[in-house]
């Protein structure tokens, strides 16, 4: 399955379409954004594609509405730290994994935002992946749950 995974879309609505319309064209399964929506509109045009949405909310996320919204939309929520299963894989998605102590041994992958770079790394035989940024461009990951690779977008 392919996932798309998006982090700090700061209200940014024509990256969000941009963005969802490569993922219908890519057949995507899922979509992780890793926090930083900003807008109830960023989360409602995602949510307007009918692809699952998994959320964690970001600390520009300080709206209490948005935190409703993506409870109400997402397929799983979680305000701070999201575990869950997709497609085998066990998925971890957090905004700025910097700041907690995680235990993470356990998961395959986990998807954090926060810092608007693309980077993949591993911790405790981990893998990590930043997907980017969509505030000022288009910088996203596609992730593929039958291989566990990522393949970075950047425009």
């Amino acid at each position: 399955m392919k996932v798309v995974v998006v982090s700090d879309s700061h209200g940014n609505i024509a990256n969000l379409k941009y963005v969802m319309g490569f993922a219908e064209k890519i057949f995507a399964g899922a979509v992780i954004h890793c926090g930083d929506w900003n807008t109830l509109e960023a989360i409602e045009v995602v949510a307007s594609y009918n692809i699952a949405i998994f959320t964690v909310l970001g600390n520009a996320d300080i709206d209490p509405s948005v935190s409703a919204k993506c409870k109400e939309l997402s397929a799983k929520f979680d305000q701070r730290f999201l575990k869950f299963q997709l497609n085998g894989r066990k998925i971890g998605v957090i905004h700025s994994i910097d700041n907690w102590k995680l235990k993470i041994e356990n998961l395959d992958i986990v998807f954090t935002g926060h810092f608007h770079s693309q980077k993949e790394w591993v911790k405790k035989r981990v893998k990590i992946v930043r997907p980017g940024s969509l505030e000022e461009g288009v910088a996203f990951a596609v992730y593929d749950t039958d291989t566990n690779k990522v393949e970075f977008i950047h425009d």
